[in-house]
């Protein structure tokens, strides 16, 4: 269990066909990424972060994930409990 202080995300990824398990690779050395998994259906990627706030967790999202190339689309849930 993370301790309070922490917030939690999960984002969903499209990636441009062929570069997923690059994308994949990439993202599981941001600091912050808890996991991140390959998956079938209409996100390619799903990853769990956690920061100290949605500050914190929104920044990691927009200046390293969505700059990774191969990245398209991201949807980004915050968990609020």
């Amino acid at each position: 269990m993370h301790e309070q202080s922490q917030n939690i995300a999960y984002v969903l990824i499209n990636c441009e066909i062929g570069k997923e398990k690059d994308v994949l690779e990439q993202i599981r050395n941001i600091p912050g990424v808890i996991e991140a998994h390959l998956l079938y259906g209409v996100y390619d990627i799903i990853v769990k972060v956690t920061g100290k706030d949605n500050v914190e967790i929104r920044e990691m999202i927009l200046t390293k994930i969505r700059r990774i190339p191969g990245v398209k689309r991201t949807l980004t849930m915050p968990v609020v409990e």
